[in-house]
């Protein structure tokens, strides 16, 4: 209750600043903390609770938040990225969370990368090298020696 009171308050003061002619540095920052954004940021979350589908999709979630698919790809466009770069982006940090946490040591690298929705352990271990500049089992390997 307390975190939503604060935001409220936030909301206002965006809109009494807009209201009687903000900066255009808080013009931007009340822009960036509206509704679009609060949209964003819960299309994000849900994304994260469903990141371990391999069919998640543009298509998905926008009917799950009863929004056009284009719009959605706009939201996303707006923060310089498309809504497969975040939702890849997101699997490989989970990806690396996982094979750098000891708890999954006993893992193998191909069952945490369908775990964490890739369906395709090729395009995993090339997206993987491409982000991190090494394999998912040389990062696994550094991991160990460095516990």
């Amino acid at each position: 209750m307390p975190e939503l009171r604060r935001q409220a308050v936030v909301h206002i003061h965006d809109l009494i600043a807009l209201a009687i002619g903000a900066t255009r540095d808080a013009a931007e920052i009340a822009k960036s903390r509206g509704a679009r954004a609060a949209r964003l940021r819960a299309i994000k979350e849900d994304i994260a609770t469903r990141l371990h589908q391999p069919d998640l999709s543009v298509a998905t979630i926008a009917a799950y938040h009863r929004i056009k698919p284009r719009w959605l790809q706009r939201l996303f466009e707006s923060e310089g990225t498309t809504f497969t770069e975040y939702v890849l982006a997101q699997r490989l940090v989970g990806a690396h969370r996982l094979l750098t946490d000891p708890h999954f040591a006993n893992q193998k690298v191909s069952t945490m990368a369908l775990d964490i929705g890739f369906g395709d352990l090729s395009y995993f271990n090339r997206a993987f090298r491409q982000r991190y500049g090494m394999a998912p089992s040389e990062l696994r390997a550094a991991a160990r020696s460095a516990n």
